[in-house]
């Protein structure tokens, strides 16, 4: 394992036990939250590997170690769908973490996909605003980011992460918490969280698994520094904790590794 500064790299054997160390680190950051000041906040993701640790997370032992009614949920971005349709990160959470924990619904405070993209995102700004009593949303100081204790992050293959894609318009967002980005290659809209706002988070998490990760992952971590054509280099917690917890397929093309 390998901890620099403020960011620390742990390498697992596969995708199972990537899953079962990040449903351990959730709750362990959870029960941290809540014994400090009362409530845990935390922004998912979506994806296979978030899937598979909220099945740990809603499973005993762990679902019994943290306090639901003291998690509050948010998203670090959503596809421009609605809550029902198979591809909504909101549905995959729902189904699998939390109909099955008992969180109180007001607890849940999801992206509106199936809203106009630029609307859905300047609400979420205001939502964020108002539930972490920002004193204005955006802008030039750190303090009118959302400070979340978790901050949960995938990455693509092409070094995309949340839904800051390569050479697109939100990657050169910093006055804004919440943006819409639309991504050509895609041909198609995503709210995202910018990386003021990711960078604002006491905790940040990537899950990265798989060997076509591997090439992109040694970029991020050990390339020149590119953040246009790898976004995942945007995100540099300045006052918080990052990791990247990597599988050893994921792990292949590091020189530390």
């Amino acid at each position: 394992m390998e901890n620099n500064n403020n960011r620390r790299i742990q390498i697992v054997k596969d995708a199972e036990e990537l899953a079962e160390e990040a449903a351990r680190q959730f709750i362990a950051i959870g029960q941290a939250a809540i014994a400090a000041q009362g409530r845990f906040t935390v922004a998912l993701s979506g994806g296979r590997t978030p899937r598979a640790m909220h099945a740990h997370l809603a499973a005993a032992p762990l679902c019994d170690q943290l306090e639901w009614s003291r998690v509050f949920v948010f998203w670090g971005d959503e596809r421009c769908v609605p809550p029902d349709h198979p591809d909504s990160y909101y549905k995959m959470a729902e189904e699998t973490l939390l109909s099955q924990v008992p969180i109180p619904p007001a607890n849940v405070h999801r992206m509106r996909g199936e809203d106009d993209p630029t609307q859905a995102a300047a609400d979420y700004g205001l939502i964020l605003q108002n539930f972490f009593q920002l004193s204005q949303v955006g802008g030039p100081s750190p303090e009118n980011y959302p400070r979340f204790d978790l901050v949960l992050l995938g990455m693509g293959p092409d070094g995309h992460t949340a839904s800051l894609f390569p050479e697109t318009a939100a990657l050169q967002e910093r006055s804004k918490p919440v943006t819409a980005n639309y991504v050509p290659k895609l041909d198609s809209h995503r709210i995202t969280l910018t990386s003021p706002s990711i960078n604002r988070a006491a905790n940040v998490l990537f899950l990265v698994e798989g060997e076509d990760k591997a090439q992109p992952l040694h970029e991020v971590l050990e390339g020149e520094y590119q953040s246009q054509v790898y976004p995942s280099q945007l995100i540099r917690p300045s006052q918080g904790q990052l990791t990247f917890l990597i599988d050893q397929a994921a792990a292949n093309g590091l020189k530390k590794s």
